[in-house]
């Protein structure tokens, strides 16, 4: 070129800056990623043609170095690649094609981040922190010269013969000064290190230094920030155990070592390498995601794969690489994107292979695992039916005896004992074998098993192994009287007037706390059988857990407590008391019903007196609760037995248990 060209860029509205200045204001950063990502596209094609033989010359050894001036504020991309020739500058640089920046914002506005490579803008993300780009290049071709390519962030632009002598594209940056961090090395040095860690060319910025005199200094070996072959690149077969472990290390230095991995290796119908961790979960629910980087040809895209894999995996951690996935376009587009669909399709299958597989050859690993992955496990079968459908083989079963069982394993073992009068097998399960020890006991005194399921979500669990198990029910040990929970027969139940349930209900609830509902029922469980049973109804408590977790559920957890009193009427102490009741309570006293040709007058008279009848007995009943000191022992021994005796009720029951004690000691 002999002299000096000056043009307008071919775009088709005038303010193509402005909108990549202010539309991807957010994400500036990407300049460097977009910048360095050509640079290495041209190397890698620089080899293909000396591979080809297309190229004979010396090939050298490519790389992309990355120099900063923090003076004059200025940052060069350097390559050895392909270069261009004038031509190719006017082509790629001087042509974008696009319709309107109207068009461009309303397509891509979900994708901020990710679109700046679409429609060539790749280069053009130089200029969301640059006053000035300079481009430098000398092509590969026999003959080329070199061509200087100048635009101050405007429409105009100035091709001139540069001074370049060797092969590649040198890019400068005038970083303005609203953008003055990306002429810092710290700044720099972070992004190259998010970025660019496993690109597939070494990328250099400055050199390494060692500690000398008092302070770092330059050695004449350079700063390759990149491992050019990462661990998902390679070959499984090629790989041990602590690979994998040195890896996850690397990638996430703060977090405890993971139970298991996968790795992902695919070309077809689409292609996708990478590995994938699960992680340790200790803290039930708090839980980190975003723990998945996304790579596409080894270049970092986003640590967010939402859209990309199912929302359960999204608890996993690891890499994804995959040129396949189209990231620069809307989510919209992803949920619909048939490629997506099948990439989300293909690890979900991977996953439980890999489970399946550990279920079948190292059970015992497994088993030991099991706790820190249940969790993923549920959330995987709750939100993803495909998943379940495999994971059924695999999903285990804990005891409160620490003992493991498939689904099907445990199926076998207590259907002969759990099997009620209805033909319907019963899980029992606990959710704390400390607070709900004496239940726990009473169904293991009767040879029943039960299930420790203390998970957060084992509320929505039990409910979808309810609808995936035929002939079966879950029953939480304490949610009614072992004998209730599996019947084996049918049951005679006390044989009560109304008016007695009636007396019987008063009595207890005028004993009771107020800020729970309590349903009072007799119930014949036995002689040696606790006076008074307190259970919450499995429907109830579970949904009322699962309103808790967020199931849909939410007005269940808007309701107030309930529980279930059963007052076993066999009990000695039980019956003393109701003798006492009737020595002590006379009935209520009988009004006659109103005539049928009563005035309405005398219709109400006769309603009020039966009112005040029942109201008067209701408070004898009342006087005799307060004054029976057994009744009211009686009943906060079951609501201690449940953890629902606090405060001032408490200190009462303790003071009035040690004068129970003492008045019987000294009695003796």
């Amino acid at each position: 070129m002999s002299t000096e060209t000056k043009g307008k860029i071919g775009v088709t509205t005038e303010n193509i800056f402005p909108v990549i200045k202010k539309f991807l204001y957010s994400d500036h950063e990407i300049f460097l990623r977009e910048l360095v990502a050509n640079a290495v596209d041209a190397d890698q094609k620089m080899k293909a043609l000396a591979v080809s033989g297309e190229f004979k010359g010396e090939l050298g050894e490519l790389n992309v170095r990355i120099v900063l001036d923090e003076d004059a504020k200025t940052l060069k991309v350097i390559d050895n690649g392909l270069g261009m020739t004038e031509e190719e500058v006017d082509k790629y640089i001087n042509q974008i094609a696009f319709s309107s920046a109207g068009e461009f914002l309303e397509k891509y506005k979900d994708q901020i981040g990710n679109i700046i490579g679409h429609f060539g803008l790749g280069f053009y993300s130089a200029f969301m922190v640059s006053k000035k780009v300079t481009i430098d290049t000398l092509s590969w071709k026999e003959g080329a010269k070199a061509v200087r390519w100048t635009c101050d962030g405007s429409p105009e632009y100035e091709m001139s013969d540069s001074d370049k002598k060797e092969r590649g594209t040198e890019i400068t940056l005038y970083i303005d000064d609203e953008d003055a961090e990306f002429a810092t090395k710290g700044r720099i040095q972070t992004l190259l290190d998010k970025y660019c860690k496993f690109m597939p060319v070494p990328v250099i910025f400055g050199k390494e230094q060692e500690w000398k005199d008092g302070k770092y200094v330059d050695t004449d070996k350079d700063n390759v920030i990149n491992k050019t072959e990462p661990l998902w690149a390679k070959k499984p077969s090629d790989l041990k155990e602590e690979d994998y472990m040195e890896f996850y290390r690397a990638l996430y230095p703060m977090q405890d070592e993971p139970l298991f991995h996968i790795h992902l290796n695919v070309d077809y119908p689409f292609h996708l390498t990478g590995i994938l961790y699960f992680p340790k979960i200790k803290d039930k629910m708090e839980i980190t995601r975003n723990k998945i980087q996304l790579y596409c040809n080894q270049m970092f895209v986003t640590d967010s794969v939402d859209n990309i894999v199912p929302d359960f995996l999204t608890l996993l951690h690891g890499v994804i690489d995959s040129p396949d996935i189209p990231l620069n376009v809307s989510r919209s587009y992803l949920q619909s994107d048939a490629n997506v669909k099948k990439i989300s399709g293909y690890i979900t299958r991977k996953v439980a292979d890999r489970l399946e597989e550990i279920f079948k050859n190292e059970r015992e690993a497994l088993e030991k695992k099991w706790d820190n992955l249940k969790l993923f496990i549920e959330y995987g079968m709750l939100s993803d039916e495909k998943f379940c459908e495999r994971a059924m083989k695999f999903c285990l079963l804990k005891n409160t005896e620490g003992k493991y069982f498939s689904i099907d394993d445990y199926r076998k073992a207590i259907e002969t004992e759990q099997t009620d009068k209805d033909k319907k097998l019963v899980f029992l399960y606990a959710t704390d074998t400390e607070a709900q020890y004496s239940y726990i006991e009473a169904a293991k005194n009767k040879g029943y098993d039960v299930l420790l399921m203390d998970c957060e979500l084992d509320s929505h669990f039990v409910n979808l192994l309810e609808t995936k198990l035929e002939n079966t029910r879950f029953a939480r040990v304490d949610s009614d009287s072992i004998d209730n929970l599996i019947p084996k027969s049918e049951k005679v139940k006390p044989e009560l007037s109304d008016s007695e349930k009636a007396d019987l209900n008063t009595v207890f609830q005028s004993v009771l706390p107020k800020e729970n509902n309590y349903y009072v029922t007799a119930d014949n469980m036995g002689e040696d059988a606790s006076a008074i049973l307190i259970t919450q109804s499995e429907f109830m408590r579970r949904y009322r857990e699962m309103s808790a977790m967020g199931g849909g559920m939410n007005f269940y957890g808007e309701m107030p407590a309930s529980y279930n009193i059963t007052v076993n009427m066999e009990n000695p102490l039980v019956k003393k008391i109701m003798d006492a009741k009737l020595a002590e309570v006379k009935p209520a006293e009988h009004v006659e019903d109103a005539p049928k040709d009563a005035t309405e007058e005398q219709k109400k008279a006769v309603e009020d007196q039966k009112n005040a009848a029942a109201e008067a007995h209701k408070k004898d009943l009342e006087a005799f609760a307060a004054g029976n000191g057994i009744l009211r022992q009686i009943t906060d021994l079951a609501l201690l037995a449940n953890g629902m005796l606090k405060g001032k009720a408490l200190s009462d029951f303790i003071a009035r248990s040690e004068k129970v004690v003492s008045d019987a000691y000294l009695e003796k």
